[in-house]
């Protein structure tokens, strides 16, 4: 039995608003970028297939609008990775393990914003999703062999980025 819009919209709006952040939508414009994907999805209800699994279908209308709003923002100043102080707090106990979770989200949020977004999108919807390539590849509308053409070269150049911070990091302590 097909779930109803709303059930879609209550379970899966975290995700969306995550996979948001990931691609790169600026913490100021979450709220609005969120709706947009949610009246898409609402527009084409019909269309989605309740055999599979939500989260590709809406990740596939995120990544598209995603893509217009950068499109649309060229004039603006590269988006931040719309993380803030508050989303790197940890509930764990120890302030070390805190400050290390931290750090790495913080790593892994800057080494995100230097992709181009169609590796960016493969990469989170593969590596931080767990999605397998044919999905992404379908959800995408891309060819397969592109989707993990992209792949690899986002996992390339997310662990160059991530070498370079690091190494930046080391300079700068004393």
């Amino acid at each position: 039995m097909k779930p109803t819009f709303q059930a879609v919209y209550q379970a899966e709006f975290a995700y969306v608003w995550n996979t948001l952040r990931r691609l790169g939508i600026r913490a100021e414009d979450l709220k609005d970028v969120a709706h947009d994907v949610f009246v898409i999805a609402y527009r084409n209800f019909d269309e989605y297939d309740s055999t599979r699994p939500p989260r590709p279908w809406l990740f596939g209308i995120a990544f598209r609008v995603v893509a217009h709003v950068r499109r649309d923002a060229k004039t603006r100043p590269a988006a931040d990775s719309g993380v803030s102080p508050e989303d790197l707090v940890s509930p764990r106990p120890s302030p070390e393990d805190d400050a290390r979770a931290s750090q790495d989200r913080a790593l892994v949020a800057a080494a995100l914003e230097t992709l181009d977004l169609d590796q960016r999108a493969v990469f989170v919807m593969h590596e931080l999703d767990g999605h397998a390539i044919p999905e992404i590849a379908r959800e995408l509308a891309i060819p397969l062999n592109t989707a993990y053409s992209r792949l690899r070269l986002a996992r390339r150049d997310f662990v160059e980025a991530v070498r370079r911070m690091q190494a930046r990091a080391a300079e700068v302590r004393p």
